[in-house]
């Protein structure tokens, strides 16, 4: 995990526990005598989740209604950091924070763990689209409910199949764009995998999935065929933002994504790799900013480097 996470350790259920009791009912020890939850049981991750994002995080109202993905908090910790070390990479080695940092979450969906986390740790302000409006109004239920993210979030619905055609006006700028896009093409293929993440924590596949309605399982043509829309569609955009960057779980699609990227000619582009335990993953960064636009945008939205 990246070196800033604050879930690098295991967790102190302990402490955990006493910031969210209710977890208590669902810890147990695992045969190393050492306390745990059952992973595989959505309701166990939910407050797991709640604890964590009360303790780190500061958010003391996180509630997503049954059904919606639940994601692991601390991958999507580590997103936030690398995608700030990048920030820092063409800031004097910096990382830019506060107010003046506008970023885009494509994707937000009713968690809004993005913007909670990246507020919380460098005080970014937030745009969120999602194309669910169930998932939209969950969002904004939590952003609404805990003071140090109702002036810091807000939140559009995508109402096209584009990624970020009609969603944004031609004078917003943004420093960077988040996306951690479905990586499923389809319901079956979401279904398969998550029958194989029963069988790796070595439970019965019980119909139940680990969470998620449609449009956050799977998109036609899966994460490739989106990270190809999302970077054809960047170009108009270039100007607009600083960095674009979108996530690819299957190291398989990388090859096709750069080939896509190549197309459209980026000034910059990058392949951030991140890792938590055995599971590999990376998000592809692009900028369309050349060296001069590049100082200039810093000059004018960012502090100078200390």
């Amino acid at each position: 995990m990246h070196p800033r996470n604050r879930h690098t350790g295991r967790y102190d259920f302990s402490a955990l526990t006493q910031s969210v009791p209710e977890l208590s009912a669902f810890v147990r020890m695992n045969p190393s005598k050492e306390p745990t939850i059952d992973f595989a049981d959505p309701a166990a991750v939910k407050v797991l989740n709640q604890a964590l994002l009360k303790t780190f995080y500061g958010v003391d109202h996180w509630d997503i209604p049954p059904g919606y993905l639940c994601p692991p908090v601390p991958g999507r910790a580590d997103y936030v950091h690398f995608a700030a070390d990048l920030l820092g990479s063409v800031n004097g080695g910096e990382i830019p924070r506060g107010d003046g940092v506008r970023v885009l979450d494509i994707g937000v969906g009713a968690n809004c763990i993005y913007p909670i986390i990246g507020r919380a740790e460098y005080g970014w302000r937030f745009v969120g689209s999602d194309v669910n409006p169930e998932a939209l109004t969950c969002a904004r239920n939590i952003v609404e409910a805990n003071p140090s993210l109702s002036k810091a979030v807000k939140l559009r619905l995508q109402t096209s199949p584009a990624v970020l055609q009609g969603l944004l006006t031609a004078e917003e700028r943004f420093d960077l764009a988040l996306c951690n896009p479905p990586f499923n093409t389809s319901l079956g293929e979401a279904a398969a995998n998550a029958k194989r993440k029963w069988a790796n924590l070595g439970r019965q596949e019980t119909g139940k999935n680990f969470g998620g309605h449609e449009a956050e399982l799977c998109t036609p043509g899966g994460e490739m065929a989106f990270a190809w829309r999302m970077i054809n569609e960047s170009v108009p955009f270039g100007a607009q933002f600083f960095w674009f960057s979108v996530m690819i779980a299957k190291v398989d699609n990388l090859p096709s994504v750069l080939k896509a990227l190549s197309r459209v000619k980026p000034a910059a582009s990058r392949v951030i790799e991140m890792a938590q335990g055995q599971k590999k993953s990376r998000f592809v960064a692009w900028t369309f900013l050349d060296p001069s636009q590049q100082a200039s945008w810093r000059q004018q939205r960012w502090s100078p480097p200390a």
